[in-house]
C-alpha cells in the first residue's frame, strides 16, 4: 500500500547547449512504492536521476519534497533531504572491508577516534534488518560476489536513513541468483516504507518488482502506467514510440483504491 507523495517533479526541463535533454518532466514517487523509470538509450533517464541527485540543476520546473518546493544544487543537498543514489559503478573501495565502505565519509567517532565497535555493531544491525547475507562485515569488499557488492552499495545508501532511494541499473552485470537477491532487497525497501526509483533496461526485473512504470522517450514523459493493469507489450510500445502517451497517458495515480 503506497503512502503520501515524498518526491515530485513538476515541469522539469534541462538543456546542455543545443541539446534539450529533458522537457516538462512530471514525476511522483510515493512512500512504500517502487517506481521503475524506463526508456531507450538517450531517453533522458540518467539526466533525470542526476537532476534529482543534485549533480545537475534543472533549467526550468520545480522539485518538490514532501509537498514543498526545494532547491537541490549539489549532491549534499539531496542527501540532507533524504534522497540516496546508488549509481551503476557502485563506487566501492575494494581495499576496505564492508564496515569501512558502509561508513566511508560518515565515520562514527568517539573522542576524535574512530569507534570501530559502534560501526561494526550498526553494520551488522543494518544488514540483518535488510536480510543481507555477507560472510563477514570485516572481509574486503573485493572478495565479495557481484550481488553482494551491489547489496553493500545499497546498504551504504541507507546509513543516512533516506526516504527515497534511486537505484541505477542495479542488476545489469548480475547472474540469475544474484539478480534475485537484489530484487528481494528492493522489495524489502518498499516494505519498510521507502520510495524506490528503479532505473532498468531489464523488463523482467521491472515487471517483477515495480508498482508503477514511468516511461521516458526523447526527454519527455511518454506514459505512467500501473504495472498491475498494464502488459509488458504496452510498456515496450511506449518505450519504442509505437504509442504516444505524452498527452493521453494512463496515469497510475488515478487507479488508487482499485483492486
Amino acid at each position: 500500500m503506497t503512502g503520501e507523495t515524498v518526491l515530485a517533479l513538476r515541469g522539469v526541463s534541462k538543456r546542455f547547449g543545443a541539446v534539450q535533454a529533458l522537457t516538462d518532466i512530471e514525476l511522483e514517487v510515493r512512500a512504500g512504492e517502487v517506481l521503475a523509470l524506463v526508456g531507450d538509450n538517450g531517453a533522458g533517464k540518467s539526466t533525470l536521476v542526476k537532476s534529482i541527485a543534485g549533480v545537475h540543476q534543472p533549467d526550468e520546473g520545480t522539485i518538490e519534497w514532501q509537498g514543498r518546493p526545494v532547491s537541490v544544487h549539489r549532491p549534499q543537498d539531496a542527501q540532507q533531504l533524504g534522497i540516496a543514489t546508488v549509481y551503476q559503478d557502485l563506487a566501492l573501495c575494494d581495499n576496505l572491508d564492508v564496515v569501512g565502505n558502509l561508513f566511508l565519509g560518515r565515520e562514527i567517532r568517539r573522542f576524535a577516534v574512530l569507534d570501530e565497535v559502534a560501526m561494526e555493531k550498526r553494520s551488522r544491525s543494518l544488514l540483518d534488518t535488510l536480510s543481507i547475507r555477507i560472510p563477514s562485515v570485516r572481509i574486503p569488499v573485493a572478495s565479495l560476489s557481484g550481488g553482494q557488492r551491489q547489496v553493500v552499495a545499497i546498504a551504504r545508501a541507507l546509513v543516512g536513513s533516506p526516504k527515497v532511494v534511486m537505484l541505477d541499473e542495479p542488476t545489469a552485470a548480475l547472474g540469475v541468483e544474484q539478480t534475485a537477491q537484489v530484487l528481494d532487497l528492493v522489495e524489502r525497501l518498499r516494505d519498510q516504507g521507502l520510495g524506490v526509483i528503479l532505473i532498468s533496461h531489464n523488463m523482467a526485473d521491472v515487471m517483477a518488482v515495480a508498482d508503477t512504470v514511468a516511461v521516458l522517450r526523447l526527454g519527455r514523459n511518454n506514459g505512467v502506467f500501473d504495472k498491475r493493469r498494464t502488459s509488458q507489450e504496452e510498456i515496450i510500445s511506449a518505450i519504442t514510440g509505437a504509442t504516444d502517451n505524452a498527452v493521453t497517458r494512463r496515469e497510475a495515480r488515478g487507479t488508487e483504491g482499485s483492486p
